[in-house]
């Protein structure tokens, strides 16, 4: 499932987090590279260890964690805590899969069910830079503005096309959802935001909504790892 989400942050927020970072020392992002990816990666990244990285990464998992739709699509076990980079002077990321175990920075380790990336740039800001993801009805193609966030599976072939004028901006990360199997995750989300229109439609007390949302708990009971 691809779930474009609008205004996770606020693009004023999110724009002013881009001033910030822009002003920070970057590195090669091939560092973080693992295997293959490597060989097909230019971009640049914040030092992911900085108390700088750290603290603007404590505000996007702050806001994602908080946001309804975010939290229902994903159903968040663990969040790898975010990253930035910055795509510039034909900087791309050709065709990789993510990594499907990631570590932690105290060592322990997650599986990495659901990718994100949070723009920090508007769309009209640079040419190119297209997030490709590749899917059962083909290539989709994804340029969102500041303060929009893109979730996907992370079994996903992706890419980042090259950016031939400007820099894009944006934070990425991985999730560890409750619930591996993404069938099942993308039922729970289809079954939560129908009980959330039935609630505003009928009121908590009505005797279907009830009912379902007995069943999505039930269900989430049955699938989730804890």
């Amino acid at each position: 499932m691809l779930l474009p989400i609008e205004q996770i942050i606020s693009r004023e927020d999110a724009l002013r987090l881009r001033d910030t970072i822009e002003q920070a020392s970057w590195y090669d992002g091939r560092r973080t590279a693992g295997g293959l990816s490597a060989d097909v990666k230019s971009n640049l990244q914040l030092d992911e260890t900085s108390d700088f990285a750290k603290q603007l990464g404590q505000v996007v998992t702050q806001a994602v964690k908080q946001h309804p739709l975010f939290v229902s699509a994903t159903l968040p076990h663990t969040v790898f805590p975010p990253r930035f980079n910055c795509y510039q002077d034909s900087g791309h990321y050709g065709l990789h899969i993510d990594g499907s175990v990631m570590t932690l920075p105290d060592g322990r380790l997650m599986r990495s069910d659901v990718s994100a990336t949070l723009f920090l740039s508007d769309a009209d800001e640079y040419e190119g830079g297209e997030l490709s993801i590749e899917t059962q009805f083909g290539a989709q193609e994804v340029k969102l503005n500041a303060g929009d966030i893109i979730v996907y599976p992370s079994s996903s072939l992706h890419e980042v096309k090259p950016v031939t004028q400007g820099k894009r901006i944006a934070s990425f990360f991985w999730v560890q959802s409750m619930v591996a199997e993404p069938t099942q995750r993308e039922q729970l989300f289809e079954l939560d935001q129908s009980i959330q229109i039935l609630t505003a439609k009928l009121g908590r007390d009505d005797s279907e909504v009830r009912r379902l949302s007995g069943l999505y708990h039930n269900l989430l009971r049955g699938w989730a790892s804890l």
